[in-house]
């Protein structure tokens, strides 16, 4: 049982392959986990179902990164119908702020008439990007942002993308399993890898649609 975290910590913890969670927002203090299985996303072949494929390029909504980081973990540990109880407390939370200051930790988001309707964050060390949560107030805006995120993430250089765990959401994507010790030996090499997140030069429409048309002409 944990009651402070620094980003020393957290990102020590994670390139040993665990990661800290609350059983609940309310508590003052936080766990890591190391579970027997780890759920994973690939990249690049990600299965993205027809209507969203089609509503991807339709554009709905203004894909940013990193513009309002700390609204999007506070919409992710938002309790709703279906979601009663949430992983993020308030030392996660701050932890993960400092991350993204630092530039460790990133998100992607979906704005709509400068709302902002839905995203994901994660943590980025060398190739390997752990996925942590994504929220959603308007219609496939976090399928979007996920989408987007492999884009980015294929066009970076990463080979990794960890979901920690599988879920029904999920499982819409092809996300898939691989036993933890297998986990732990790939990021030992994948964390040393250099990727570039922020691709500063990249407009995001270019981004997506130079994905979407690599994935086109690989299939």
């Amino acid at each position: 049982m944990f009651t402070s975290a620094t980003p020393e910590l957290i990102l020590e913890a994670y390139r040993q392959g665990i990661f800290p969670m609350a059983e609940k927002a309310t508590d003052d203090h936080y766990n890591f986990y190391r579970p027997i299985q780890r759920g994973q996303l690939s990249i690049l072949d990600i299965h993205i179902p027809k209507k969203l494929l089609k509503k991807i390029k339709q554009h709905p909504y203004e894909v940013r990164i990193n513009n309002a980081f700390s609204k999007v973990i506070d919409g992710c540990s938002r309790v709703k119908k279906g979601r009663e109880s949430t992983w993020i407390n308030p030392i996660i939370r701050n932890v993960f702020i400092e991350l993204h200051q630092l530039g460790h930790a990133h998100s992607v988001e979906c704005w709509k008439d400068g709302l902002l309707v839905g995203g994901l964050y994660g943590l980025a060390i060398g190739a390997v990007f752990c996925g942590e949560s994504m929220f959603s107030t308007a219609d496939d805006a976090s399928k979007i942002a996920l989408i987007h995120l492999c884009a980015r993430l294929h066009k970076g250089g990463f080979s990794m993308l960890d979901t920690q765990f599988i879920n029904e959401h999920l499982e819409q994507f092809g996300v898939y399993e691989i036993p933890q010790e297998e986990y732990e030996q790939k990021i030992k090499t994948q964390m040393k890898k250099p990727a570039d997140f922020v691709l500063k030069n990249l407009s995001e429409d270019v981004i997506i649609t130079d994905y979407l048309k690599f994935r086109d002409d690989h299939s």
